[in-house]
């Protein structure tokens, strides 16, 4: 099947004997093709003695290969006009791309020698660190990242998966070697980790022939993601401020965490979350921070239910003058929508406007592939895009109201801030 815009997804699924999971949803919308070749490798699965491995492993992933050296792997991709795109998150090392349809064969075994072989030249590795501790350094000094972490921290504990920088810290990339890289690679980066997703203008039965042909003598170690741990459950409030000395703006990380992907509550959480700060231009938050009160540059909340229990982070940034206020105002809108709920006419819009978006999340090759690979990281099914808008109708007022009371009591809430001295 080929989808045009507004039909439902029908991918081949095929399962090869090493463990790794193709997926292939033809489309008729450009002659292009999206790969995305999805690893269970990421920065949970760090040494927790040695943060950082899977992000430098990342960097350095696309910079040559066995059978292709870099200025080779650079001339194939460049008269091609390719660019991979190496990701790395707190559970996945993606590594993709989009080519015309007629170079497809060749980026896909482009970009499968780029993930079973990569050189890891110690050259590269150094200039990748180099590279990563400048980005650190960076990252220490924006009050936006530095409240986040600071926020995490807090939330999880710094022995928590969820508390640790996904980046790593620059003492401890200092002390990656190659040794480091190399076990890490041949440890995650294995066929039985391994979800590819290829959609575009091909055949289905000739990909997943194509991709099984680069893969299936892959002789890989069975891999089993490590448990995330429940987080500590807060019984009371957590205030932070790291001072930053010089900062013209001040920014806000207040939150809970919450809930797993698979819980069956995540369509009740998912809808509180948009009625709190993403619905419109940025929910109730939005409506009274920034647009009532001027407070804010932003203001929003986001909800990242995963393998493990996610937060729920309202973030905002102010000027200095204005945190104490701008916490203050975030308390009263959670607290309101902690103990009324959502009115009836919120709750129809949130629906109505979730259902909505759906084609827009399946508009491009890009946001297919990444939808295929979310359903297939869940164990979703292949006809999620399908079931999702009854999913979302069946969710009712009672199971929404559960929500915020389970979830949104300021009295237990972290909050971190990040600016200047007087920004409290």
């Amino acid at each position: 099947m080929r989808v045009e815009l507004g039909q439902g997804l029908s991918p081949a699924r095929s399962q090869l004997a090493n463990g790794a999971v193709v997926l292939v949803q033809p489309t008729s919308m450009a002659p292009a093709v999206t790969i995305d070749c999805a690893f269970r490798a990421g920065s949970l699965y760090d040494p927790a003695d040695l943060p950082g491995v899977s992000q430098l492993l990342g960097h350095v992933l696309d910079r040559g290969t066995d059978r292709r050296p870099a200025e080779l792997l650079a001339e194939a991709l460049d008269e091609r006009g390719v660019a991979l795109r190496v990701t790395t998150t707190r559970h996945r090392l993606v590594i993709s791309c989009t080519c015309l349809a007629e170079d497809f064969e060749e980026v896909l075994a482009i970009l499968v020698d780029v993930a079973r072989r990569p050189l890891l030249a110690e050259t590269d590795i150094d200039i990748c660190r180099a590279e990563t501790i400048t980005a650190l350094r960076q990252d220490e000094d924006n009050p936006a990242v530095v409240a986040i972490d600071a926020f995490a921290q807090s939330l999880y504990g710094p022995s928590h998966p969820y508390g640790r920088k996904a980046k790593g810290r620059v003492e401890s990339v200092e002390r990656i070697s190659r040794r480091d890289l190399v076990a890490f690679h041949r440890r995650w980066v294995q066929p039985s980790s391994l979800s590819l997703v290829i959609v575009g203008d091909v055949d289905a039965e000739r990909a997943v022939a194509l991709a099984a042909a680069e893969l299936e003598d892959w002789v890989g170690e069975p891999t089993t993601s490590p448990l995330v741990p429940a987080p500590p459950v807060p019984h009371t409030r957590r205030v932070q401020h790291v001072d930053m000395p010089g900062k013209s703006q001040a920014d806000i990380a207040y939150g809970f965490n919450t809930i797993r992907r698979l819980d069956p509550r995540y369509y009740a959480y998912w809808m509180m979350n948009i009625v709190l700060g993403q619905f419109g231009l940025g929910g109730r938050l939005a409506d009274n921070i920034r647009e009532r009160h001027g407070m804010a540059y932003y203001a929003y909340s986001t909800f990242d239910a995963s393998e493990g229990e996610g937060p729920l982070i309202v973030r905002a940034g102010v000027d200095p003058v204005n945190v104490a206020r701008a916490v203050e105002a975030i308390d009263h809108e959670v607290r309101t929508l902690g103990t009324e709920g959502p009115t009836a006419a919120e709750l129809t819009e949130t629906r109505e406007y979730l259902i909505g978006s759906i084609p827009r999340l399946l508009e491009t090759n890009q946001s297919i592939a990444e939808f295929l690979a979310t359903a297939e990281r869940y164990e979703l099914g292949l006809d999620y895009d399908r079931r999702l808008p009854g999913l979302l109708r069946a969710v009712t007022m009672d199971e929404v109201r559960a929500a915020v009371e389970e979830v949104l009591d300021p009295d237990v809430a972290t909050v971190a801030t990040a600016g200047p001295a007087g920004a409290r």
